[in-house]
């Protein structure tokens, strides 16, 4: 019995390491410029339904973890099915490690969004630039796996994230603070995808 788990043990410890060094194919263009446009849809509705969010900023935070969730289930679904269908026998091991990666910043994102709600309210208006920094970092260990383009994504999301902390005291809650970052980074994640699959759903 010992031999046998050492043996499975070790399979596993293989099957993990050919992941790591495997590039994974699991996020598709389409779905990721759907988020895109999911994004300057939330704007827009911010734009129509919340003209002051230092007023509402419950409001505020609901639209934008709405679209969020939305964008992260729908990225999911298509990650889990698409993984298994590419990915083969490696499946489970490239979700695994995908989820792995992504997950600290998810947490970390959700906590300082609820911090600085509860206990910081005049610093809210600092949330799309902390987000959008902490996608950025959240990325960085995906990128020995991903596309080469995909570095360009996460120094993309960075830059946006420094200058809406910059520029947000100015223009606090503005609805593009959201819209171009994740638009414009969402729409160049997706273009990235479909230059690396040559425009085919990557079954090649």
């Amino acid at each position: 019995m010992k031999d046998l788990e050492r043996a499975l043990a070790d399979i596993t410890a293989i099957r993990s390491q050919l992941a790591r060094g495997t590039q994974f194919r699991g996020y598709g263009p389409v779905t990721v410029a759907a988020t895109g446009l999911l994004a300057l849809l939330a704007a827009a509705l911010q734009a129509l339904t919340l003209p002051d969010p230092a007023a509402t900023p419950l409001g505020y935070l609901a639209l934008w973890a709405g679209m969020a969730a939305t964008a992260v289930i729908l990225t999911g679904a298509e990650m889990v099915a698409r993984t298994r269908r590419v990915h083969g026998g490696l499946a489970d091991e490239m979700l695994y490690q995908a989820a792995e990666q992504y997950i600290p910043a998810g947490v970390a994102g959700t906590l300082i969004t609820v911090v600085i709600y509860r206990y910081a309210g005049d610093a809210l208006w600092m949330l799309p630039g902390l987000w959008q920094i902490i996608f950025s970092l959240g990325g960085c260990p995906t990128f020995q796996s991903q596309p080469r383009g995909m570095f360009a994504v996460g120094v993309w999301y960075l830059a946006a994230g420094l200058a809406t902390l910059a520029a947000g005291s100015s223009a606090p809650y503005s609805p593009l603070a959201m819209a171009l970052p994740f638009g414009i980074g969402q729409f160049l994640m997706a273009f990235v995808l479909y230059r690396a699959t040559g425009g085919h759903d990557g079954e090649e």
